[in-house]
């Protein structure tokens, strides 16, 4: 079957597009949606349409699209990097941390300059697990649209040292094995090697690594195991 000349010329710039948008991922970083600013999330989303537009463009204007695609990279890279340098650079680009209530007040210009109302404040509020305003004692509203919130002392969790217990460090979990496969690398991280794991999976009666799903162990030596259900 002849596919025509088209739909090739298609399919090889939509690969050239997915590696373009590859290496401009790489420029500018990860960052999940919840930890991206406006500016970010609006720049992804403009490198994407353009993206879009550069594997269909014809055959003599994909280079408008690409030169779109590396401005807008570049540009969202640099502003980054300025603003990792520049305090006066990240607040005008990401926004300020602002105070909405402290100490049983709620602040209506605070509130206003974050373009919140009343509802969508107590509705954040009760997604992180408030429906007390009084058991609150400051909020603030940080630049990537979250709410932290500091309980007052009678409210917060009680913590191991407010009762002068000992604990024990906590350790690290290492994956060990995934999948059925030994995760070399990871075991090796862990100051372990394959036969001090093979010995405690014999004492726990495991014989064949297929049949494990998950295995992890700390710098304790304790091994999780999740068999394949």
């Amino acid at each position: 079957m002849n596919i025509p000349i088209t739909v090739l010329y298609v399919i090889m710039m939509s690969i050239c597009s997915l590696v373009v948008l590859f290496l401009l991922a790489k420029l500018i970083g990860n960052k999940q949606m919840s930890e991206m600013n406006l500016f970010d999330y609006i720049n992804g989303i403009t490198i994407g349409s353009i993206a879009a537009e550069f594997a269909t463009a014809e055959t003599n204007e994909f280079v408008k699209p690409l030169t779109g695609m590396v401005v807008y990279g570049l540009a969202t890279a640099l502003i980054s990097y300025l603003a990792s340098k520049s305090p006066r650079v990240r607040i005008l680009f990401s926004g300020r941390v602002r105070v909405l209530m402290d100490n049983g007040k709620i602040y209506r210009s605070q509130l206003k300059k974050a373009r919140l109302d009343l509802d969508e404040f107590l509705a954040m509020l009760r997604v992180n697990g408030y429906f007390d305003l009084s058991q609150i004692e400051t909020v603030l509203f940080e630049p990537n649209g979250r709410l932290s919130v500091l309980p007052k002392s009678m409210n917060r969790p009680q913590t191991p040292q407010d009762s002068n217990l000992p604990v024990s460090k906590e350790s690290i979990f290492y994956n060990v094995i995934m999948d059925g496969r030994i995760m070399d690398d990871t075991l090796r991280s862990s100051g372990k090697d394959r036969n001090w794991l093979m010995n405690e999976l014999k004492k726990m009666k495991y014989n064949d690594i297929s049949q494990i799903f998950l295995a992890s162990c700390d710098e304790n030596n304790n091994l999780q195991v999740y068999k394949n259900e």
